[in-house]
């Protein structure tokens, strides 16, 4: 059985446990640098670093959606939505629908460069660094 691949990566930095994300990257975004908080992630990329080493990358849209790649390399995508103006939450819709909400605290005042600690689904730590542009990882999988 598969791990929720998109719902990792949300989770970690938004927490983990997700994967997912287009095959079409969007146009570069390159917000002023005073946009914080989700906003700041529009057009851009949330990386979050395992202890092993490997990347979970996630990518959130301005329209409510979500899509993010596994650092095993899974796919996955959703909706997003902020519950009590600083918690962010993910529910994975594809490559199937999860029956919960994974949800976690995403800094305000974070913008490109931001670096913070969280933990996935699992309570695995993580380390998520908001990214400017949209990295896509070179062999598909998490490195």
């Amino acid at each position: 059985m598969r791990p929720i691949p998109a719902l990792a990566l949300a989770g970690a930095l938004l927490a983990p446990g997700v994967a997912a994300l287009a095959a079409t990257p969007g146009p570069p975004s390159t917000p002023s640098m005073d946009v914080h908080g989700v906003p700041a992630a529009f057009g851009n990329t949330i990386k979050a670093q395992y202890p092993d080493g490997h990347y979970q990358r996630l990518w959130f849209k301005p329209d409510g959606t979500w899509e993010a790649v596994g650092r095993r390399g899974y796919w996955s995508s959703g909706k997003w939505s902020q519950k009590d103006g600083d918690k962010l939450c993910l529910k994975q819709a594809k490559p199937f629908p999860a029956p919960f909400k994974y949800c976690t605290v995403f800094p305000a005042g974070g913008g490109i460069g931001a670096v913070w600690t969280s933990k996935d689904m699992a309570g695995e730590p993580i380390r998520v660094t908001l990214i400017r542009g949209i990295e896509r990882p070179a062999n598909g999988a998490g490195s």
